[in-house]
């Protein structure tokens, strides 16, 4: 039997002897449609492509227990019939950081197609006021600050993605507490595969309020190796500070990841001008064109002395960004109520590289939201030899697109 088939087995046997009694549940949605054009470059083919993702999402109470399933559909299409680019926002399901339970598939897939299906949750809660412990595949974040977070181990975000409604799912057990009205305890088990092998994480994290400022600490194994962070948010006058920092033991070798950001609002012409700046160094980044086509080579065309520890990360899906020193920034400026304009920048700090993408949100209706928004790469595009990557942003390729959100 599966592990995805197991879990199901388990929650379908705790649940059935009350299911007869519950009302029928509340489904919850939304539908995304992105239609989009990029151009070619020498990294990548262009064309036209289109990205649907449909999800379902319910919370069942099963006796003392709570379900939370999360189920969704992705279709999309790619004119261009070769690999993407370094970054491309034709993305997948919601992010994930390497399932271990069984519970994603492929329907189709072909040059132009593909067509997926998967839980992104499936758990089953049980607490009350003083603890809350969840099974399953199921949402966890420890960041503190807000796009670029390396002391978060949980599937992060990638920051320049414009769809980003749901953080992906990861498969563990965890055991919350909560000790008093602003401290909690977190203890996370977990398991996860991905094509550098199957590990095991096992971090507890404690967080509380201290003098107006949240801090938080968390230490354990984190994919079998020695780990630990902390972290704090607070303010300075008008300004949010977040900063956090993680220590690694990655195979004897210290990696130090942090990040330190700021964040205010401010009124422009009667008007909300939200502004965000963020500074991160990665040891796990690459700080050169060489140590960057170094992190990204596939396995298959990697020599077998070649070590790059970035290499793992990357493949657990825990970098966000390729460079080891980064700069975030974004800005959203309410236009009109139900108008939004945006603009985020990557900055790589090491290869002068950035990535630009201003976009307009417009509210049409308390449940659709349109979208549309531009990827700009700027930097070295023009590689020296067949094997460079010149840098992290300038392969990025021109792209528009276009987007519906609706919710039911």
């Amino acid at each position: 039997m599966s592990r995805g088939a197991a879990l199901a087995l388990l929650i379908t046997l705790l649940g059935v002897a009350e299911s007869h009694a519950q009302k029928l549940p509340e489904i919850r949605g939304y539908y995304l449609n992105v239609p989009l054009w990029s151009d070619s470059t020498q990294f990548a083919v262009g064309g036209f492509g289109d990205l649907q993702r449909l999800r379902f999402m319910t919370e069942p109470a099963l006796g003392p227990f709570n379900l939370e399933v999360a189920y969704e559909h992705l279709l999309s299409y790619s004119e261009r019939a070769v690999s993407a680019p370094v970054r491309s926002i034709i993305a997948g399901l919601a992010p994930g950081g390497g399932e271990w339970l069984h519970l994603q598939w492929t329907i189709e897939e072909s040059d132009h197609w593909l067509w997926r299906h998967r839980f992104d949750r499936l758990n089953l809660q049980y607490g009350n006021e003083a603890f809350e412990a969840t099974l399953g595949r199921q949402t966890i974040s420890w960041a503190t600050t807000l796009f670029l977070t390396p002391a978060d181990p949980f599937a992060p975000f990638d920051p320049a993605d414009p769809f980003r409604e749901y953080r992906g799912g990861v498969d563990a057990i965890r055991f919350q507490a909560f000790p008093g009205t602003l401290s909690d305890i977190d203890l996370v088990l977990r398991m996860d595969s991905t094509r550098v092998g199957e590990t095991y994480t096992a971090l507890a994290r404690g967080r509380t309020v201290w003098k107006g400022w949240e801090v938080s600490a968390w230490a354990g194994a984190l994919h079998e190796q020695a780990a630990a962070a902390v972290g704090a948010a607070g303010s300075l006058g008008t300004l949010a500070v977040r900063g956090e920092l993680s220590l690694r033991d990655e195979d004897d070798e210290l990696i130090v990841r942090g990040t330190i950001g700021i964040d205010t609002r401010v009124d422009a012409f009667d008007r909300d001008l939200y502004l965000v700046l963020e500074y991160q160094h990665d040891d796990f980044g690459a700080s050169s064109s060489q140590e960057l086509l170094e992190l990204v080579l596939p396995d298959t065309l990697a020599p077998d002395e070649l070590q790059v520890l970035g290499r793992d990360a990357l493949a657990r899906g825990e970098l966000q960004v390729l460079g080891q020193d980064e700069l975030a920034g974004s800005a959203s400026y309410q236009i009109h109520p139900l108008l939004t304009g945006s603009l985020l920048a990557l900055w790589n700090l090491n290869d002068l590289s950035a990535l630009i993408v201003p976009g307009a949100s417009y509210s049409a209706s308390n449940e659709v939201t349109l979208q549309a928004g531009l990827f700009l790469g700027l930097g070295d595009g023009t590689p020296a030899s067949f094997s460079d990557i010149p840098s992290e942003y300038g392969i990025v390729p021109t792209s528009v697109y276009v987007s519906l959100t609706a919710f039911f």
